[in-house]
């Protein structure tokens, strides 16, 4: 396949919440213009008029920080330098407090055609617990007012295992997101990072432990199928027709470009990632860049990823190593971790909660 997918990694925030581990600083005007500046020559740079472009992804940081002209103007310049796709799904992950129907009407006509809205949680307590900025009702009126401005494919970001966290709390926060103008929801279990302000004894002793968070993960698997919102991979939850085209990507080991301190990419037959330093990105000619994988995409990643749906694993495509992965089958069948149908391979939503393990026992 000659398309490709491009991340632009957006490195600023107002404030670092927590638990968050992606790399970001303060929001700057005067650096955010010089950073915009160094992804339009990185762009350029990449140029290859042979390539179709069919998914561009804003993530950070909160790239809805960027104005609507210089998010314009990054999109402009992908479609100089590649063959943007006319129906690209492009991507923008943004704080709820970020969107004003001014500022979303702006960004529909810069090009964004998705929204990524990190609400989290529709209880203001879980918020607050979470260090977030806005409210429920400020996350709920940002999804409207873009549903208003235009935008038809919008998806909302939940977290699971948040501090004091119940399965009625979790409910609310599903049926009150669900009765949302939204298409796609993305669900995590919250992970503390190593060295993170969460990565304290205080947070960690307010955690729901091991089997309430797979109690958590799964009321959400089935609450979420109950309204609507199937579940395609791990943490992902969709309408039909509304799975994130980019993040398939990803988990289909297709090629991808990432532009921007701490992205990463998967093209020209290598894995490639640029240091977490904005400094160094702004400073460059060409963004740095170090490679992770000489030959990326072999049997054990692309069966590990494509595990990672819940269409999973064909073993026609891994013939080779089709004896080998049904032998190991029955007891991972029987403990309901695993189908298989007799020719796929696919993890249960109890299989997602130990799919480390699981993966592990199938393929290496």
């Amino acid at each position: 396949m000659n398309t490709l997918g491009i991340y632009i990694h957006v490195p600023f925030c107002g404030k670092k919440c927590g638990y968050c581990d992606f790399y970001s600083v303060c929001y700057s005007k005067v650096q955010a213009e010089l950073y915009v500046e160094a992804v339009l020559r990185n762009i350029r740079h990449y140029s290859d008029k042979f390539r179709t472009v069919d998914t561009v992804y804003f993530g950070g940081g909160t790239p809805s920080l960027l104005t609507s002209e210089q998010l314009g103007n990054i999109i402009a310049e992908v479609g100089r330098s590649f063959a943007l796709d006319p129906h690209a799904e492009i991507t923008l992950e943004a704080n709820p407090n970020t969107l004003t129907p001014e500022k979303l009407a702006e960004l529909r006509k810069s090009g964004i055609n998705r929204l990524s809205v990190g609400v989290q949680s529709m209880s203001d307590a879980e918020l607050k617990l979470l260090g977030r900025t806005h409210t429920a009702e400020r996350a709920a009126r940002a999804v409207c007012d873009a549903a208003e401005a235009g935008f038809g494919n919008i998806s909302c970001d939940l977290m699971l295992g948040i501090p004091s966290q119940t399965p009625e709390s979790l409910t609310t926060s599903i049926a009150q997101l669900t009765e949302l103008p939204i298409q796609h929801i993305s669900a995590y279990i919250l992970k503390i990072e190593d060295g993170t302000p969460f990565d304290c004894g205080e947070v960690r002793s307010s955690l729901p432990d091991e089997d309430a968070s797979a109690e958590l993960y799964l009321l959400a698997v089935r609450e979420l199928g109950r309204r609507g919102f199937g579940q395609y991979e791990v943490s992902n939850f969709a309408k039909q027709g509304y799975e994130s085209c980019h993040n398939c990507r990803y988990w289909k080991c297709s090629d991808y470009l990432g532009i921007g301190p701490a992205a990463h990419s998967c093209y020209g037959g290598k894995r490639f990632a640029v240091p977490r330093d904005l400094d160094s990105f702004i400073s460059s000619d060409i963004q740095p860049a170090e490679v992770t994988d000489e030959h990326p995409c072999g049997f054990e990643e692309y069966a590990m990823l494509r595990l990672r749906l819940t269409e999973g694993l064909v073993l026609a495509d891994v013939h080779e190593h089709r004896s080998e992965i049904e032998r190991k089958l029955p007891p991972l069948i029987k403990a309901g971790f695993v189908n298989f149908d007799g020719e796929r391979v696919s993890l249960t939503p109890e299989g997602f909660l130990v799919s480390n393990q699981v993966i592990e026992r199938l393929i290496f």
